[in-house]
């Protein structure tokens, strides 16, 4: 690969440069492409979940941005499995819903708030690398959508469920196969693959192709950047690793137990025939069942 064309991982961009303010317009083509909309980002805020720490080399890499509309965005990077994903990204929103809200406040000063995640492993089963969850009130027998009364700058309008409750977006990245052709599939390419095109027209990516380039970091950037890519890629290789032993480990088992279960089949089927034979040669019950361990109705059905 050419210079120009090896670009810094997403993972540690967004850890390490695009908190910078001069970095914002990367960080707010992705989220103009990934949500549809035009988003200015206005600051990175600070608080307890999204603190750099030394422990947070694998799992989580953390921006929470604050836009012009005063929403909350929490963006995301995992790049290793955790159990209970969903839970944790549900805590983070509700976490985040009261860190802005000051007690006694009234429930109309509560955020707006986007969680993104974007996922380096395996989540569960689906056939799309983008999944965009959001609460929606239907009627249970006209299936049509709520809409709520609220009061804005003295005006009584009417609101979908979803403008006020958090918007949830996974990516998977590993599941993106496609060829590039729309603004959000090349953002999908560079994720995964760390290539931007040279004639790359979506927002951000342009942006990136400039500030995030390998090249352009000094000696010690580099040498940190290398360490957690090698990291990831250990991380990984173990992960892998434990899968295979794992599914091999679960394969013998299978086939142990398919063993173990097809000579009890053969026994209960010997057993079946002999007494058959038995009882077609008027042996008493009480006999057949001393000899083949079957009880009177299993004979009985015979």
């Amino acid at each position: 690969m050419e210079q120009k064309d090896k670009y810094i991982r997403f993972d540690w961009a967004i850890k390490r440069l695009l908190r910078n303010k001069a970095n914002f317009g990367v960080l707010e083509g992705f989220l103009t492409v990934l949500l549809g909309e035009n988003i200015h980002i206005i600051e990175i805020l600070e608080s307890e979940g999204n603190q750099q720490r030394e422990d947070d080399k694998f799992n989580r890499v953390d921006i929470k941005a604050r836009n012009s509309k005063d929403e909350i965005i929490l963006v995301e990077v995992q790049n290793t499995r955790e159990l209970y994903y969903l839970e944790r990204i549900l805590y983070g929103v509700a976490k985040t819903i009261t860190e802005h809200i000051d007690l006694g406040e009234i429930y109309s000063n509560v955020k707006k708030v986007y969680s993104i995640s974007i996922l380096y492993f395996d989540i569960g089963q689906g056939r799309d690398y983008l999944y965009h969850g959001q609460n929606t009130f239907l009627g249970v027998h006209t299936g049509d959508h709520l809409k709520v009364t609220t009061k804005e700058q003295g005006a009584i309008v009417r609101k979908l469920p979803a403008e006020i409750f958090p918007e949830y977006f996974l990516i998977r990245v590993n599941e993106f196969n496609k060829v590039a052709v729309t603004p959000l599939e090349e953002w999908m390419e560079y994720l995964k693959t760390g290539c931007i095109r040279p004639d790359t027209k979506a927002p951000g990516l342009e942006e990136a192709r400039k500030k995030l380039v390998y090249y352009n970091m000094d000696t010690a950037e580099k040498l940190a950047y290398d360490r957690h890519i090698d990291a990831v890629m250990i991380q990984n290789d173990v992960l892998s690793t434990a899968k295979l032993e794992g599914q091999e480990e679960g394969r013998q088992l299978g086939f142990r137990q398919g063993i173990e279960q097809g000579i009890e089949q053969g026994i209960e089927q010997e057993k079946m025939v002999t007494a058959r034979k038995l009882k077609s040669l008027n042996i008493p019950v009480g006999t057949i069942m001393e000899v083949t361990g079957l009880s009177s109705e299993e004979i009985e059905r015979l």
